[in-house]
């Protein structure tokens, strides 16, 4: 056999059984193990990408007991295994507990062997992009970096990253939009040190955090004597990243009346502080973010439309954590590297369930989420796994793991499509190649799905 092939590990006792799965799945390096030991042999040695285990071995072959610790034994050694668990004893109950023990699908006998070879070819592109995923965060010995340090491996950032650093050198305001959390200050920083400017100050301001009555001086600076408490001349944070940037945080939050201030400054480039007389050239790049509908506040009257063109000469979007493909694990991976060694060494890796959960979560609050959840689980961890119900998302949730095996199936099967599509730039042919489909299936799956 060719060592290029995968390896799958075939667990079962019935040998007729056996030769009939090595003959339909000849495309594999097909092994066979016939009780728990084995198959424990199999996989410490070989390290097969996904396992087939009949969960009727002996000695309980009327019974699952074995099966359900060869599962376990597995994916103690190899988290990672995709584990595809059949038993005709107890079908529904089986299954719902070999998903909950970290299998990753379930098939009820007799086996249908098109059906189940559909299972096993997704199982196989799973576990290969979780891999990729994985070489990508230790490449050299590192994280996957780009703008910034931010780390990332989806097209969709990686296309935001591009973006940046060609509008880097050119003399435009650049708005970054996107919710909060997804990174718009570390992309902002990665702007700036691949611009002309970076040898300069990069300054940056939280307009929200800063008092409506406060602003106006931590902008423009103030003289001495300019109100009570201003014992000496203060420079505002424009003047600061003179030469350099200037990053106006949830730039939506500035007051109307400041906003005709900062208009003011964007046109002439020069800037007066409180209580002075003398204007004083600034020349800096301005960069502002923010999570707010900056078209709707305009409508309403609460955002200028001259500033928000001022502002917005440039305009990047930044997607959520989850439109980032094959981001979620992969940052999750970087923060227990980060976390673990100080605060709960014991902590190792991921438990199957963990990743399933971390895959299927909708991150409401992005990558900040994501850091939080991940460094409490860290520290709360008993075990050397790192379990769903340690990052509490086990709550039974629409957004968390998908509650039957038929949804479960479809939206590995829509993160599939939707990955291959973006890698491919949405080209059929490299889609498909990709996903190792022909032309036609990869259309009657768009179809099925409404992906057209």
């Amino acid at each position: 056999m060719s060592d290029t092939k995968p390896k799958l590990l075939i667990v079962e006792d019935d040998e007729g059984l056996q030769r009939q799965l090595r003959w339909a799945y000849e495309e594999y390096e097909v092994i066979a193990a016939t009780n728990r030991a084995a198959a424990i042999d199999a996989v410490r040695a070989l390290e097969p990408a996904v396992v087939t285990l009949d969960l009727g071995l002996p000695p309980d072959p009327d019974g699952v007991s074995e099966g359900f610790a060869a599962l376990a034994g597995i994916l103690a050694l190899k988290p990672d295994t995709k584990v595809i668990v059949a038993s005709g004893h107890g079908a529904r109950e089986s299954a719902l507990r070999a998903i909950a023990n970290g299998a990753y699908d379930f098939y009820a006998k007799p086996i249908d062997i098109d059906e189940l070879g559909l299972i096993v070819s997704r199982a196989f592109r799973l576990h290969a992009l979780e891999a990729e995923n994985r070489r990508l965060l230790d490449q050299g010995g590192r994280d996957r970096t780009v703008l910034g340090g931010m780390i990332t491996a989806a097209p969709e950032m990686l296309k935001v990253a591009r973006t940046i650093e060609r509008v880097a050198n050119a003399d435009v305001s650049v708005m970054l939009l996107g919710a909060s959390g997804t990174g718009k200050e570390l992309l902002a920083r990665g702007l700036h040190d691949v611009s002309e400017r970076a040898s300069r100050r990069f300054v940056a301001i939280n307009c929200a955090a800063i008092p409506e009555n406060l602003l106006e001086a931590e902008l423009f600076g103030y003289e001495k004597g300019a109100f009570t408490g201003a014992i000496k001349t203060t420079e505002g944070r424009i003047e600061q990243a003179q030469g350099g940037t200037l990053f106006l945080d949830e730039v939506g939050d500035i007051p109307l009346s400041l906003q005709v201030k900062l208009l003011r400054f964007l046109q002439e480039r020069v800037i007066v502080r409180i209580g002075g007389r003398r204007p004083i050239p600034v020349d800096t790049r301005i960069v502002c973010a923010t999570h707010q509908d900056l078209n709707r506040m305009i409508a309403e009257g609460s955002f200028r439309e001259d500033l928000y063109y001022r502002l917005a000469e440039i305009v990047v979007r930044i997607p959520t954590l989850a439109e980032r493909t094959g981001d979620a694990a992969l940052l999750a991976r970087h923060f227990l590297k980060r976390f673990a060694p100080a605060m709960n060494p014991l902590v190792q890796n991921f438990a199957p369930d963990a990743l399933a959960a971390i895959d299927a979560w909708g991150w409401p609050g992005n990558v900040r989420e994501l850091e939080n959840r991940m460094k409490r689980a860290v520290i709360m961890a008993d075990d050397r796994l790192l379990r769903a119900a340690d990052l509490d998302l086990t709550t039974g949730d629409a957004e968390t793991v998908p509650i039957s095996l038929k949804a479960a199936r479809e939206a590995t099967d829509r993160r599939m499509l939707r990955s291959a599509l973006s890698r491919t730039d949405g080209n059929i042919s490299g889609a498909a190649r990709l996903l190792g489909i022909s032309r036609p299936t990869l259309y009657d799956l768009l179809r099925q799905y409404g992906m057209q």
